[in-house]
């Protein structure tokens, strides 16, 4: 591996997913979007650091639930609502057609119906009540281990399955993983989780649920895309990763309840 390369392939993820700017002198070429997921979880590291600095300060100043929806604003703001976009846009057009074509037409169409409002709005309580039903001291942890496994859960898809548009936004991100890229993509998105259970940041019980948990979530959402599109999308690498995120949640949360 060539270090400034393989640097650059990070800034270009972190570009793709994000709305961080990135340094000058990593420059841009339409081939880097066809490696660059490889580093989709260590994306995960910043947005989940990034929620995680918000509650840790909201929760100094104001009630749980108020530092809960903090770090949720502030997971939205850095990421432009990307993977929430993708979800909503699922709900629609895995609700509202009956066939692939008119799925996919639907998923295309940049306003959002019915399903789609009820789905994100579904998916937004469920993640605020869930966060705010955790231990205080859990909440930061359970943040930064869910956000790279989640997006290690999307990545998945891209491994295992084909794409299903010819063209479309995503299209660059089509090609299917090598072994090689994914073992870099698991190793990212597991070590939080490992440091973690090893460290007792967080129970290695409820790590365990929580990584059980964001793999049902993912692979839930594959099997229904299959099954319907015949492959994963753009909106629905999105969906994936919300399920997963949604779903290590709830697997820690079991721990508690």
């Amino acid at each position: 591996m060539r270090p400034r390369h393989e640097l650059r392939l990070f800034f270009t993820a972190l570009q793709f997913f994000t709305r961080l700017p990135v340094p000058a002198w990593v420059g841009f070429r339409p081939a880097w979007l066809q490696h660059c997921t490889r580093y989709y979880p260590l994306v995960g590291w910043v947005a989940g650091g990034v929620a995680a600095l918000a509650f840790w300060l909201g929760q100094a100043l104001w009630p749980q639930p108020v530092a809960v929806l903090l770090s949720m604003a502030a997971g939205l703001v850095l990421t432009g609502a990307f993977h929430e976009d993708g979800f909503a846009d699922v709900c629609d057009g895995l609700g509202g057609a009956v066939s692939r074509e008119r799925a996919l037409d639907i998923m295309k169409d940049s306003r959002l119906g019915t399903y789609g409002v009820v789905g994100l709005g579904l998916m937004l309580a469920l993640k605020f009540a869930v966060l705010n039903a955790l231990p205080p001291a859990w909440v930061a942890a359970a943040l930064l281990l869910a956000h790279p496994a989640s997006r290690l859960g999307s990545a998945l898809l891209i491994w295992r399955m084909r794409y299903a548009r010819e063209e479309g936004k995503a299209k660059p991100l089509g090609r299917r993983m090598r072994d090689g890229e994914f073992m870099t993509a698991a190793a990212c998105g597991l070590l939080p989780a490992l440091v973690m259970a090893v460290t007792g940041v967080l129970p290695a019980a409820g790590v365990g649920w929580a990584m059980a948990g964001g793999l049902a979530g993912a692979a839930w959402m594959a099997r229904v895309l299959k099954r319907r599109l015949g492959g994963y999308t753009g909106d629905g690498l999105g969906a994936a990763q919300q399920l997963s995120e949604l779903g290590c949640y709830l697997g820690l949360l079991a721990l508690v309840a």
